[in-house]
């Protein structure tokens, strides 16, 4: 059965749950105003951007509203720390500020300033920024009054790193476990290899009800699959990312070229599509980033209804039977076997 978030004001959301991340020019409440729509209900903000724009720190402090009263949004709010800027440059900002910050304008769920640890960092470099991270991690949970501390699991392309990240922090006692840094690992030939591992491992360590958060996942075609292992929650840009490469998302993978919508192996119900057809929808950014995000949204919406009724194994058949169709030379569908095995 689905597990439930409840965060600390009450609200108390189903899961699987896909989170957005949110952008200033891109109304959150697009897809809720049309009927029918799959419903948007949450998002992920980045409270490093917010924190040091001086103007709206202090309006923040001076006014004392939450973030939900500048943004103009009632459901689930997550922030980021500014731990992706902190991977491209030095941010000069101490964890126990972004925090503090993060708690006093109520985020429902607040992060550490965590470590990124891309597959590419040697073992020394990923035990290192481990042991920050799991330091930061400890002095949030001593400073949020008003949020949901977020424990990060880090450790890089080592497998006995992660797991001993997610042990110590259950043993922390967080009440949302996050994992960090594991897109890029299925980014490669659609792998699910060593990201099936991960979760299934910490899902197993978090036990049955802790609320698990994929964050940057954001491919449609990879939800269900997590989900399957133990992932509830999943957070990105990528239907904005994706709609400026040109990249037309669908539940079998993104195409580049519609050949297999305009032979009729798929058809988009969104507004958009069914409005003026996927081409025009193609070749409008703004029409494409509606069309990937109710895409993404109606994916995390079959996922809730098939764990409900227990016929998810059968929605990811159908997914790997089309995939290996459009996608031959991709791996999931040997990697998932290989993982079932």
């Amino acid at each position: 059965m689905p597990r439930k978030l409840t965060v600390t004001r009450g609200l108390t959301l189903e899961l699987p749950l896909f989170i957005p991340v949110y952008r200033p020019n891109f109304t959150l409440t697009t897809l809720q105003a049309w009927s029918g729509n799959p419903e948007i209900r949450g998002c992920i903000v980045n409270s490093f951007f917010l924190y040091k724009d001086r103007e709206i720190r202090t309006r923040f402090k001076k006014e004392q509203h939450t973030l939900h009263e500048h943004i103009g949004f009632d459901g689930l709010i997550c922030t980021d720390s500014g731990a992706f800027q902190g991977f491209k440059r030095r941010l000069y900002l101490e964890n126990k500020k972004i925090i503090r910050f993060q708690d006093s304008i109520k985020s429902d769920v607040a992060a550490p300033l965590d470590l990124i640890t891309p597959p590419w960092d040697k073992r020394s470099v990923a035990e290192q920024k481990l042991r920050t991270t799991q330091k930061r991690t400890r002095q949030g949970l001593e400073i949020v009054q008003h949020s949901l501390m977020a424990g990060i699991q880090q450790g890089g392309r080592f497998m006995d790193l992660r797991h001993q990240s997610v042990c110590e922090l259950v043993e922390m006692g967080v009440p949302y476990l996050g994992i960090g840094s594991l897109v890029p690992f299925f980014n490669r030939d659609h792998d699910l290899s060593f990201v099936g591992q991960v979760i299934r491992d910490a899902r197993q360590e978090a036990g049955p009800d802790k609320p698990m958060h994929i964050y940057g996942a954001g491919d449609p075609l990879e939800l269900p699959f997590m989900a399957a292992c133990g992932a509830d929650i999943f957070d990105s840009s990528s239907y904005a990312h994706y709609a400026k490469d040109g990249w037309y998302m669908t539940p079998y993978g993104a195409l580049s070229d519609l050949g297999p919508v305009l032979a009729g192996e798929y058809q988009c119900d969104c507004p958009h599509c069914s409005e003026i057809g996927p081409e025009s929808t193609k070749a409008d950014e703004e029409k494409l980033a509606v069309h990937n995000l109710w895409t993404i949204c109606t994916t995390v919406e079959k996922i809730r209804t098939a764990l409900a009724e227990d016929t998810l194994s059968k929605m990811l058949a159908a997914l790997l039977s089309r995939h290996q169709n459009w996608f031959p030379d991709s791996r999931l569908p040997e990697t998932w076997h290989q993982l079932n095995e």
